[in-house]
């Protein structure tokens, strides 16, 4: 009979432990605090579990009370209990208090922790421009589009899509725009094959394409 995988981890360890130990340990919710040398009666217990090492047991216990969830339930007067959920002594002040502060100093490392990590991140620009009342245009926006030479904005561009390629203009002559990148390019058909529509682009270069690559150049539809 094969011997049963060994935990690797803190994470697998306290699963086990509130599974076999259900009103000792748990994963969520509130935590109960635990029975002062509690880890000799887990080695006790565990002696003959082989999937669990002393070693990683007693790093988990560590890393179980030192959580924030098993900070807050180190009140005074709160009762510890053992395996079985007995409750036994009763938290004391100077106890209490430790924990108080074992909980303020891991809160103030995490929160420099996220202080630091949000200073490492890169700044955004704040491209946001301040809002104008609706139909209002920039001072200078005008003499821009002048300058660029484009039209303004309140005249609509021409967004007719160019109309695919028929029968009949699949013939050696037609002036049409082929898809290589992302820009069209103009181009004339060559020849018209089997296996591809011959293209000659206006840099000379001749390239094999689908039709589907294809539109009907402006002025060929005008």
């Amino acid at each position: 009979m094969e011997s049963p995988e060994k935990f690797t981890n803190s994470k697998e360890v306290i699963a086990f432990l509130a599974e076999t130990f259900p009103k000792c340990f748990s994963i969520e919710g509130e935590a109960r605090p635990l029975k002062i040398g509690i880890f000799q009666d887990l080695a006790e217990r565990l002696e003959k579990d082989e999937r669990v090492s002393k070693t990683l047991l007693r790093s988990t216990l560590r890393h179980y009370t030192n959580s924030w969830r098993y900070l807050y339930s180190i009140k005074e007067g709160a009762n510890r209990v053992d395996l079985d959920g007995v409750e036994g002594d009763a938290i004391e002040k100077e106890h209490a208090d430790h924990a108080k502060q074992q909980l303020d100093e891991s809160k103030a490392k995490a929160a420099e922790k996220r202080k630091a990590k949000l200073a490492q991140q890169p700044k955004r620009k704040d491209k946001r421009q301040f809002n104008r009342p609706k139909g209002e245009k920039s001072a200078n926006s005008d003499h821009a589009d002048t300058k660029r030479g484009t039209k303004p904005k309140n005249n609509r561009p021409n967004t007719t899509p160019p109309a695919k390629l028929t029968d009949s203009d699949l013939q050696q002559g037609t002036q049409v725009t082929v898809k290589l990148g992302k820009a069209p390019m103009p181009a004339v058909i060559t020849e018209v094959a089997k296996d591809g529509i011959h293209v000659q682009l206006d840099s000379g270069m001749v390239v094999k394409v689908n039709a589907d690559a294809l539109r009907l150049a402006r002025s060929k539809r005008s």
